[in-house]
């Protein structure tokens, strides 16, 4: 794919997602960058996948210029983010340009990394999976994340849900998820004890640092603001949670941290969200096969579970295959970031 290819087609996502303002902001740069600057110049001639599913150029531009907003450094470039109006193209890319040119350092520390979102909308289908583990197996869980980013989805048991007409989780927790529901809630009744909380990703952000918080805050688009609300409420409570995102490729982690021998008393639980396209096929073969030898020693008294929220065919789907029986099934269909969440597990 080539980038200005990459460019439009994050654009089309973002118009699905009903994101104008970073759909006409990554239309400008489709066209409108010049190997004549030496910051566009960087852009035009990085090297990698520039797709949105893989090296993901187009969002590391955009979460570039978002960070010189948020920071102060573009006045003019910050008068037309929302909430103003949806700005001119040829005003929008002068206004990109000149702060892309005025902030090179920023725009090379966003082009050597991938963006890192950690959504916490996505913990409501999360949460609403491991009640079903819960209810399924009847004991505590042990849950190890790979991907993890800033752990915020690792803590998905310390906020609260709206699981259309049920409630779960503390009167006073935040923040409050709130998906469009559709079909039965989840068992909202299962007893969840989280055991213990073990993560990976090979970028781990560290909530406790400002710096790489508000990186993680540049990545949200700046249309969607309740999306920036949620994410500073989550922020805000999983830095009370004691919990480690360890430095690590997902395949090394996995096969270090999850012995292939069961843990009696508890049912392990292995999870990934909007993480398992970015592998390469090699390192997805190895976690599969890590997977399928750790299931095959589950018992009754020491279950398995395998719990994924991943894209299949341009639709996010949370699918969990629990052993030692090996059922699998697909629990829900969801928008990418937990917006709306069409839920089967009931029927399963």
């Amino acid at each position: 794919m080539t980038i200005p290819d990459a460019f439009c087609e994050q654009a089309a996502h973002c118009a699905r997602l009903q994101a104008a303002f970073t759909q006409r902001l990554c239309e400008i740069l489709a066209t409108g960058l010049s190997t004549a600057h030496p910051v566009e110049r960087s852009i035009l001639q990085w090297t990698g996948n520039p797709a949105p599913l893989a090296g993901n150029l187009p969002l590391r531009v955009a979460g570039a210029l978002h960070a010189i907003v948020r920071a102060g450094k573009a006045p003019a470039l910050a008068a037309l983010y929302p909430p103003a109006p949806l700005p001119a193209p040829d005003v929008l890319l002068t206004a990109a340009r000149q702060a892309l040119a005025n902030s090179p350092e920023i725009v090379a520390a966003y082009l050597a990394s991938p963006p890192q979102t950690n959504e916490v909308g996505r913990s409501a289908p999360l949460l609403a999976g491991w009640l079903v583990v819960a209810e399924r197996t009847g004991l505590p869980l042990a849950l190890w994340e790979i991907g993890a980013s800033a752990g915020l989805n690792l803590v998905a048991d310390q906020y609260r849900y709206r699981f259309g007409p049920v409630d779960w989780g503390r009167a006073d927790a935040a923040p409050l998820l709130q998906p469009e529901w559709s079909g039965n809630p989840p068992p909202t009744h299962a007893p969840l004890v989280i055991r213990s909380r073990q993560s990976c990703d090979l970028q781990p952000v560290s909530i406790h640092d400002a710096a790489q918080r508000e990186r993680l805050m540049s990545y949200i688009w700046p249309d969607q603001p309740d999306r920036l609300a949620r994410l500073s409420a989550a922020l805000a409570t999983a830095a009370g949670v004691e919990f480690a995102v360890e430095r690590a490729h997902a395949a090394d982690w996995l096969e270090r941290s999850l012995p292939v021998a069961p843990l009696t008393g508890t049912t392990r639980v292995l999870y990934h969200s909007v993480f398992w396209n970015y592998l390469d096929t090699a390192e997805q073969s190895r976690l599969e096969r890590h997977i399928a030898a750790v299931g095959a020693a589950a018992r009754a008294d020491a279950p398995f579970a395998w719990l994924r929220l991943e894209l299949v065919h341009k639709t996010v789907e949370l699918k969990l295959t629990l052993w030692p029986a090996a059922t699998e099934s697909t629990l829900a269909t969801c928008h990418p970031h937990g917006a709306t969440v069409q839920w089967h597990g009931e029927n399963q």
